[in-house]
């Protein structure tokens, strides 16, 4: 195999450790390999730098392993070239059976050029990706909270959910707040109504009819506190997701223009793929990096499978999310596409599909600087 590199160095990165392997090809085609192991903690990362500046290496591949990658990438950036790889696609390499073999492995791969890099978005994004996953995480949170309190009632036969739409709306919390407070005449409770649900006092009356004691009431004190602590640590992410999207504001508006797509989903796609389109040179590579392409399986002219493949489960997460409120809009392509594609795929590959081809309109929308004009769809012949 041709040579490509004729310094480089090679990581295999551990939580309290990294096992270093240089290698070296002479003009006499002559390896020669040094490896030696460091800490991870900050001055022993420095101590690293320092060795591969003195040593003359400019290029380094690390393996992505958990999170322990990372303050190694944060040290090294801007000083070395980095190239982060998927472990999973070296896993099956045979004889590898120390950390030392894991790092000269890795250094002889990059040193012919045989590594996909993966994609490593700069600072900002990576800064807005880890506030938009947690935010995501809070929110998931939250909803099991809010499940945890409607067992709660219903454990106490409080049957608030079988009458109002949202328990934890304005007039389920004065109620609930008032259930803390030792309140459990119906008839008062049911007053607390309000909006649209004080049409239905008399079904609330017989809902709120009860058996709360002590116990639920501790229970629900307790879920109700760590409610609105959520709620409080949401609004602070989301505040500073607002601040680091400023610079990324025009992306952001380009976005909220598909159907569908809301200013949280722009967040977390920006967060997701970044706002500069050049390291996806077409949308089918965006798509195919983002796990929805459909997979292809095929052995002795047979299709065995057409799953998709594994990708950012953040982004599809919230693509899917997209593409159900998207195919729920009236007058709209996407709304036609999916019920067209769902009659004839079923409705979970259907949404795949248009998650697909929204992160395809987002591709091309950030990459020429456009916003997105609705198409009407044309009517369907009869």
């Amino acid at each position: 195999m041709d040579v490509l590199l004729t310094k480089c160095a090679g990581f295999d990165v551990h939580k309290k450790t990294v096992v270093v392997c240089i290698r070296h090809v002479d003009p006499q085609g002559v390896v020669h390999k040094q490896t030696r192991t460091f800490g991870t903690m900050t001055a022993d990362l420095l101590e690293l730098a320092d060795w591969l500046n003195t040593e003359g290496v400019r290029q380094a591949a690390m393996e992505s392993t958990g999170v322990y990658w990372k303050p190694i990438w944060h040290i090294l950036e801007g000083q070395f070239e980095l190239m982060l790889v998927n472990a999973h696609h070296m896993k099956q390499v045979p004889g590898r059976k120390t950390d030392v073999k894991d790092a000269e492995w890795i250094a002889q791969l990059l040193q012919h050029g045989l590594l996909s890099p993966s994609f490593i978005p700069p600072t900002p994004i990576r800064e807005l990706r880890d506030l938009t996953r947690q935010r995501a995480q809070l929110i998931a949170e939250k909803a099991s909270v809010a499940h945890r309190i409607h067992k709660t009632l219903e454990g106490a036969n409080i049957k608030l959910s079988s009458v109002a739409t949202d328990i934890l709306g304005v007039s389920g919390r004065a109620m609930i707040a008032r259930l803390i407070q030792g309140e459990t005449d119906p008839d008062r409770l049911a007053g607390e109504a309000r909006g649209s649900l004080k049409k239905k006092v008399i079904p609330l009356r017989s809902a709120l009819e009860g058996r709360v004691t002590d116990h639920h009431r501790f229970l629900l004190q307790a879920l109700m506190d760590q409610l609105r602590q959520l709620e409080d640590l949401i609004e602070r992410y989301s505040a500073r997701i607002g601040e680091s999207m400023a610079p990324l504001a025009e992306a952001e508006e380009r976005l909220i223009t598909i159907p569908g797509v809301g200013r949280p989903a722009a967040e977390v796609i920006v967060a997701e793929i970044g706002a500069d389109m050049e390291r996806f040179p077409t949308a089918g590579n965006l798509t195919s990096w983002a796990g929805l392409c459909p997979g292809h399986n095929e052995s002795a002219g047979k299709r065995r499978s057409g799953r998709t493949t594994k990708g950012s489960q953040w982004l599809r997460t919230t693509l899917v999310q997209v593409a159900w409120a998207a195919s729920h809009t009236k007058k709209t392509i996407f709304g036609a596409i999916y019920h067209k594609w769902a009659r004839r795929l079923g409705k979970k590959k259907a949404l795949i599909a248009v998650a697909r081809k929204i992160l395809e309109l987002a591709h091309f929308l950030l990459k020429n600087k456009a916003v997105y004009i609705e198409k009407l769809p044309r009517p369907e012949a009869a």
